[in-house]
């Protein structure tokens, strides 16, 4: 598996040369707007194991914040109930549908690398694009995870931003925020249902996750057409964040991963959790 990458992006033609190694673990997270278990019995990558990314909780409600990280002892027996170990080279797909399924694999790779995990990547077109081509072989019935022990964890706080740490960013601009939510929302003419009020964190810039999409292959854009999308963000440390961190995630692959940009963090609360506190400031575009 030596063309295999440490992080980011995997290609089709990669994966399936590396198909039966017994330190790959292939995680399908179709959720259930992809057609979750039902989807992923009907077809997967062979040897890949189902992890539904909305009902097994790579998230957690806190407060009215929906999209928070959860408690880190959960993420332990997640990771390892699905067989991830510290060695494992972990390869996360999505249905390759839309920006959205996109995102969320790039919330779950962030998740792995946040709790110590080393080597994971997305696969780039999701199950979709594996499909595309008709000699890759599709697998069916349920999901067969091989059980590890719980992950060790170790936090790498870094990748974080909390709600405290972005105001102090914003406050001082030690960091450039950068909204992933569509312009109706950083202009403040629509909000999330949890959110108290409508705009985005003053000082912050608005790059559309969902530019980031090639509607047309399923897959992300090329560095490239990315480094032309992102490329004008001011350098230095990013805070990535948008309505529950889930949007974020794919701003922050983007940057981070892709793009190779350092000090890029995800507030994983974003405008559903920074609008609770009421002595956090709000910008729209009316001002």
């Amino acid at each position: 598996m030596s063309d295999f990458p440490v992080s980011g992006l995997v290609s089709p033609e990669i994966l399936q040369a590396s198909l039966g190694r017994s330190d790959l673990v292939i995680l399908d997270i179709r959720s259930t707007a992809e057609g979750g278990r039902a989807a992923f019995e009907a077809g997967h990558i062979p040897g890949a194991v189902h992890s539904d990314y909305a009902a097994d909780g790579w998230r957690a409600r806190i407060g009215n914040a929906p999209g928070m990280l959860p408690p880190l002892d959960h993420l332990a027996a997640l990771a390892g109930r699905l067989g991830t170990r510290p060695e494992s080279r972990v390869v996360i797909v999505p249905a390759g549908l839309a920006a959205t399924d996109l995102a969320a694999a790039a919330r779950v790779y962030w998740t792995l690398k946040l709790i110590g995990h080393g080597q994971q990547a997305i696969l780039d077109g999701g199950f979709k694009g594996w499909q595309a081509a008709p000699e890759r072989q599709v697998a069916t019935g349920p999901s067969q995870p091989r059980p590890a022990e719980p992950y060790p964890v170790v936090v790498k706080q870094e990748l974080r931003s909390t709600a405290d740490a972005t105001f102090v960013a914003a406050r001082g601009k030690l960091a450039t925020l950068v909204d992933a939510r569509a312009a109706s929302y950083f202009d403040g003419r629509e909000k999330a249902a949890e959110a108290t009020r409508a705009g985005h964190i003053p000082g912050a810039v608005s790059r559309d996750y969902a530019a980031a999409f090639d509607t047309v292959t399923g897959k992300l854009k090329s560095r490239d057409d990315l480094g032309a999308l992102y490329g004008s963000v001011p350098g230095g440390p990013a805070i990535s964040y948008c309505n529950t961190g889930h949007t974020a995630a794919l701003n922050w692959f983007v940057l981070s991963e892709v793009l190779g940009r350092d000090e890029v963090s995800l507030y994983d609360g974003s405008m559903t959790d920074w609008t609770q506190d009421p002595e956090r400031p709000v910008a729209t575009a009316a001002g």
